[in-house]
């Protein structure tokens, strides 16, 4: 869907008033909501995500692949071209509009990404980076569809891939797999299992493409519209119906295994050997055939049924002709993206959120004529990598606030010490030290000796 109207400010019903009206009228103004789908997300739950992203990153730096960003908009023939025109994607959920004209008259069609591997195909052919061999690559990024928000699906929402671009063997799809499993080890995921299947080669797909036609025609009956739609442009797609009412002739529908020929058979005996020296176990899916058009030889998905019906939280396969038919040097690729939203959902689900972060240090200042002393020791602690916190009038209504104040907030705060710049302390060139955790005794350090307060607040008694 192209949105082709563009708009003004004067569009926008809101005017700016005078100062006089604002300081008056100030209910004038309307709260602005985020858009449906598209959620904010803060502390607490901002550093869930740090989380697992941090782990996404410890794994892929193991496996030794690099992050690659891309733009947010691309042309939007690139997903056509890519994703296939007949897919739910294109057809239904991308956000795209006309750009405005240029100099030369001519105004692009763009669309902000749907997914992640159509735009990082894009840029290793633009880019020749593939010139002197295959590259690993991942990423962690917004995508956008206009789908209906529910549970773990949003119309923002955020994906990390895995791209191995380059290689052909099946010892990479392998891999991929592989990559994704011991994620979900890292983070502690359980009862998520494996489906693979193996959608061939072109020619392969086209002779079970004829046969699955023939066969949905001779039940056209029992066809509902969106199968009827794509009998003749996407027939595999209706392999992978949710409408109950459709299971059965579904799953009586010609199989594509048995149109495979042996190398595509070999390649993917291959894959489960791997698999199966990993210890890793699967089950084959016939009927899994993937959304997008771009896949052949290997495709897979990791599901989980602690979700509901939305169960798949990963899935990918090998791409070899997508770098080719977007335009790029023909080379072979293989895949995978998860939804991020979808995984904090089930690592909330089996209770695997970590602690939230919390300082080691809060700095209690009684008077504000303490903070230059503060907040310089605070800075030289962070350096050597103590998280600290400081206590600023702007926590409290009254000045810095009483000291019952502050160690309240310093025991809110979840730190194990305050350090507590006092007047008496200050004139003595020191800084108290006070455990909020643990029973150890209140201690003073000299300010000028940072080395022996950072070996305190190290100390495995305080741990």
């Amino acid at each position: 869907m192209l949105f082709q109207k563009e708009f003004s400010v004067s569009d926008i019903q809101t005017s700016a008033p005078a100062a006089a009206t604002v300081s008056k009228n100030k209910s004038a103004f309307k709260p602005v909501h985020a858009i449906r789908g598209m959620n904010d997300i803060l502390p607490p739950e901002s550093a869930l995500w740090e989380w697992l992203e941090e782990k996404v990153r410890t794994v892929m730096q193991q496996w030794s692949y690099r992050n690659v960003r891309t733009p947010v908009l691309e042309h939007t023939g690139l997903f056509v071209r890519g994703l296939g025109e007949v897919t739910d994607i294109v057809e239904k959920e991308m956000y795209s509009f006309q750009d405005r004209a240029d100099k030369q008259g001519d105004a692009d069609h763009l669309s902000l990404r749907p997914e992640g591997t159509a735009g990082v195909v894009r840029a290793v052919s633009e880019h020749s980076y593939l010139y002197d061999g295959g590259k690993r690559l991942y990423y962690i990024a917004p995508m956008f569809r206009r789908e209906r928000p529910q549970r773990g699906r949003y119309r923002q929402f955020h994906q990390v891939g895995a791209e191995a671009l380059g290689f052909a063997g099946p010892e990479v799809d392998a891999e991929m797999i592989l990559l994704a499993h011991e994620l979900w080890q890292q983070i502690g995921l359980k009862d998520v299992s494996l489906q693979i299947n193996s959608l061939g080669q072109p020619s392969e797909r086209q002779r079970h493409r004829e046969a699955l036609v023939a066969y949905f025609e001779a039940h056209q009956d029992q066809l509902d519209e969106d199968a009827k739609r794509r009998l003749h442009s996407n027939p595999l797609r209706i392999l992978d119906t949710k409408n109950p009412a459709m299971q059965e002739l579904a799953a009586q529908a010609p199989k594509l295994m048995d149109y495979l020929g042996e190398e595509s058979l070999k390649h993917f005996e291959q894959v489960q050997a791997i698999l199966r020296a990993q210890g890793v176990t699967w089950q084959i899916n016939p009927r899994l055939v993937r959304g997008l058009d771009y896949y052949n030889l290997t495709v897979f998905e990791f599901v989980s049924e602690a979700l509901g019906s939305q169960g798949t939280i990963c899935g990918g396969g090998r791409y070899d002709y997508l770098i080719e038919q977007i335009g790029g040097k023909a080379a072979p690729a293989v895949g995978w993206a998860f939804g991020v939203e979808r995984v904090l959902e089930l690592i909330k689900e089996q209770d695997l959120v970590p602690a939230a972060p919390v300082p080691d240090v809060y700095a209690i200042v009684p008077e504000a004529t303490a903070l230059p002393q503060a907040m310089a020791l605070l800075t030289a602690l962070r350096r050597q990598g103590i998280k600290a916190q400081l206590h600023t009038s702007a926590d409290s209504a009254q000045g810095m606030g009483s000291f019952k104040s502050q160690f309240k907030r310093a025991d809110a705060s979840g730190a194990t010490w305050a350090l507590v710049f006092g007047g008496d302390e200050l004139d003595r060139g020191e800084v108290a030290v006070k455990a909020l955790r643990h029973t150890q005794a209140q201690t003073s350090f000299a300010l000028a000796n940072v080395d022996a307060l950072l070996a305190h607040l190290q100390a495995p008694e305080a741990q």
